[in-house]
């Protein structure tokens, strides 16, 4: 198992409820120059500072497969799904998804963050790739925080570049 590395983030704290924002997740899937290339599937969710999940943002996996069978590998997505993947019915409307392709990807979720108590968090993404590897990058952050936030990280195999945008 391959773990990132981690960019502590800061903001101001306040008492009280997180004030509504949007985040923005940016995440790069490198391209692989390998005889036996399939997309990742990924998860994002936003961990508490004990490790338990908070929100669950995405898992894209093969979502459109005959029955049901994509959902055959998102065990592989084992840090997800042993936090709380498992007991979830899938496809989660407004968290499921298709895979990606190699690239630069953005996702928008509005308000994510809105029911969110002040606190420390992570953003993790977690990526696992058939006849490949499997990566974690978190990014953690403290709500609530004014103005606007902005961290970045980066996965060394199956995960590039990642970055969180809180407004």
């Amino acid at each position: 198992m391959k773990l990132s590395h981690s960019l502590a983030l800061t903001l101001p704290l306040a008492s009280g409820w997180a004030v509504a924002a949007d985040l923005s997740v940016k995440f790069e899937l490198p391209q692989m120059n390998v005889a036996e290339y399939h997309k990742p599937y990924v998860a994002i969710w936003i961990e508490k500072g004990d490790g338990s999940v908070a929100s669950n943002l995405a898992v894209l996996y093969d979502v459109k497969k005959k029955d049901k069978a994509g959902e055959k590998w998102i065990k592989d997505l084992r840090t997800w799904w042993r936090k709380g993947g498992k007991d979830l019915s899938l496809p989660m409307d407004g968290v499921s998804g298709a895979t990606k392709a190699a690239g630069s990807h953005t996702m928008n979720f509005a308000g994510a963050t809105n029911k969110l108590a002040a606190g420390e968090y992570k953003l993790v993404v977690e990526a696992s790739r058939e006849a490949g590897g499997r990566e974690l990058v978190r990014v953690p952050f403290t709500l609530p925080g004014k103005g606007k936030l902005a961290a970045n990280s980066a996965g060394k195999e199956e995960l590039g570049a990642v970055s969180i945008a809180i407004q």
